[in-house]
Protein backbone atom coordinates (compact mmCIF):
# COMPACT_ATOMS: atom_id res chain seq x y z
CA UNK A 1 0.00 0.00 0.00
CA UNK A 2 1.47 3.54 -1.21
CA UNK A 3 1.37 5.93 1.49
CA UNK A 4 -1.55 8.87 0.83
CA UNK A 5 0.86 11.01 -0.73
CA UNK A 6 2.02 9.33 -3.17
CA UNK A 7 -1.08 7.07 -4.25
CA UNK A 8 -2.64 10.13 -5.76
CA UNK A 9 0.64 10.54 -8.35
CA UNK A 10 0.47 9.28 -12.13
CA UNK A 11 2.12 6.11 -12.50
CA UNK A 12 4.69 7.56 -14.77
CA UNK A 13 5.97 9.98 -12.41
CA UNK A 14 6.21 6.78 -10.24
CA UNK A 15 7.98 4.94 -12.40
CA UNK A 16 10.54 7.93 -13.06
CA UNK A 17 10.84 7.82 -9.31
CA UNK A 18 11.68 4.33 -9.35
CA UNK A 19 13.78 4.28 -12.05
CA UNK A 20 16.10 7.33 -10.45
CA UNK A 21 16.52 5.86 -7.35
CA UNK A 22 17.70 2.69 -9.04
CA UNK A 23 20.52 5.16 -11.25
CA UNK A 24 21.12 6.99 -7.48
CA UNK A 25 21.82 3.30 -5.64
CA UNK A 26 24.17 2.58 -8.39
CA UNK A 27 25.61 6.06 -8.83
CA UNK A 28 26.14 6.43 -4.98
CA UNK A 29 27.15 2.92 -3.88
CA UNK A 30 30.08 2.44 -1.55
CA UNK A 31 32.95 0.88 -3.44
CA UNK A 32 32.73 -2.84 -2.79
CA UNK A 33 35.69 -4.61 -0.73
CA UNK A 34 38.50 -5.79 -2.61
CA UNK A 35 37.46 -9.56 -3.64
CA UNK A 36 38.87 -12.25 -1.27
CA UNK A 37 38.75 -14.74 -3.59
CA UNK A 38 39.77 -15.22 -7.56
CA UNK A 39 36.49 -16.59 -8.13
CA UNK A 40 34.16 -13.21 -7.03
CA UNK A 41 33.78 -10.96 -10.01
CA UNK A 42 34.81 -7.88 -9.77
CA UNK A 43 32.30 -4.94 -9.12
CA UNK A 44 31.33 -3.16 -11.42
CA UNK A 45 32.16 1.02 -11.49
CA UNK A 46 31.35 2.58 -14.74
CA UNK A 47 28.57 3.39 -16.86
CA UNK A 48 29.04 2.55 -20.89
CA UNK A 49 26.89 4.76 -22.58
CA UNK A 50 26.37 4.46 -26.38
CA UNK A 51 24.17 6.66 -28.34
CA UNK A 52 21.64 4.35 -30.00
CA UNK A 53 19.29 7.23 -31.53
CA UNK A 54 20.34 10.69 -33.08
CA UNK A 55 19.35 13.96 -31.21
CA UNK A 56 18.58 15.84 -34.45
CA UNK A 57 15.79 18.01 -34.24
CA UNK A 58 15.45 17.86 -30.27
CA UNK A 59 15.80 20.46 -27.71
CA UNK A 60 19.21 22.23 -27.72
CA UNK A 61 19.10 20.93 -23.87
CA UNK A 62 19.01 17.58 -24.72
CA UNK A 63 22.01 18.26 -27.11
CA UNK A 64 24.06 20.12 -24.27
CA UNK A 65 23.48 17.08 -22.37
CA UNK A 66 24.81 14.60 -24.96
CA UNK A 67 27.44 16.76 -25.38
CA UNK A 68 28.55 17.11 -21.62
CA UNK A 69 28.66 13.28 -21.54
CA UNK A 70 30.77 13.70 -24.62
CA UNK A 71 28.92 11.71 -27.18
CA UNK A 72 29.17 13.36 -30.27
CA UNK A 73 27.82 11.00 -32.91
CA UNK A 74 25.55 8.11 -33.13
CA UNK A 75 27.05 4.75 -31.86
CA UNK A 76 29.74 6.37 -30.12
CA UNK A 77 30.71 4.49 -26.90
CA UNK A 78 32.18 6.43 -23.74
CA UNK A 79 32.65 5.50 -20.46
CA UNK A 80 31.96 7.25 -17.24
CA UNK A 81 32.59 6.36 -13.52
CA UNK A 82 29.26 5.88 -11.23
CA UNK A 83 28.52 9.38 -10.14
CA UNK A 84 24.70 10.94 -9.08
CA UNK A 85 26.07 13.84 -11.97
CA UNK A 86 26.34 11.29 -14.63
CA UNK A 87 23.11 9.19 -13.67
CA UNK A 88 21.17 12.37 -13.66
CA UNK A 89 22.56 13.58 -17.34
CA UNK A 90 21.69 9.72 -18.27
CA UNK A 91 17.88 10.32 -17.49
CA UNK A 92 17.86 13.28 -18.99
CA UNK A 93 18.62 11.33 -22.28
CA UNK A 94 17.70 7.47 -21.61
CA UNK A 95 15.53 7.46 -24.76
CA UNK A 96 18.58 7.80 -26.89
CA UNK A 97 21.13 6.08 -25.21
CA UNK A 98 21.62 2.24 -24.02
CA UNK A 99 23.55 2.54 -20.85
CA UNK A 100 25.75 -0.99 -19.11
CA UNK A 101 27.53 -0.97 -15.77
CA UNK A 102 30.90 -2.54 -16.25
CA UNK A 103 33.81 -2.57 -13.89
CA UNK A 104 36.53 -0.54 -14.47
CA UNK A 105 38.94 -3.51 -16.16
CA UNK A 106 35.99 -3.24 -19.21
CA UNK A 107 36.99 0.48 -19.82
CA UNK A 108 38.24 1.19 -22.71
CA UNK A 109 40.08 4.35 -24.17
CA UNK A 110 38.92 5.84 -27.39
CA UNK A 111 42.42 4.38 -28.81
CA UNK A 112 41.58 1.03 -27.31
CA UNK A 113 38.50 1.13 -29.17
CA UNK A 114 39.78 2.02 -32.24
CA UNK A 115 42.15 -0.81 -32.38
CA UNK A 116 39.54 -3.30 -31.22
CA UNK A 117 37.59 -2.30 -34.52
CA UNK A 118 40.48 -2.50 -36.61
CA UNK A 119 40.37 -5.38 -39.25
CA UNK A 120 43.46 -7.73 -39.42
CA UNK A 121 45.72 -7.01 -42.39
CA UNK A 122 44.90 -10.06 -44.17
CA UNK A 123 48.05 -10.84 -44.75
CA UNK A 124 51.20 -11.47 -42.78
CA UNK A 125 54.86 -9.92 -43.90
CA UNK A 126 57.36 -13.10 -44.14
CA UNK A 127 60.44 -11.29 -45.27
CA UNK A 128 61.71 -8.56 -47.48
CA UNK A 129 63.83 -8.31 -49.77
CA UNK A 130 65.18 -4.59 -49.34
CA UNK A 131 66.01 -5.28 -45.79
CA UNK A 132 68.25 -8.29 -46.60
CA UNK A 133 70.05 -6.51 -49.77
CA UNK A 134 70.89 -3.99 -47.35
Amino acid sequence: MLPTSLSSRPCSLLARRNTLNAFRSLATAAPAQKAAASSRPEPNTHFRITLRRSAISLAENIKGTLASLGIHRRLQTVYHPFSPEVAGKILTVKELVAVENVPASAVRTKTEQRRERRATRGYAVVGSRLQSEL
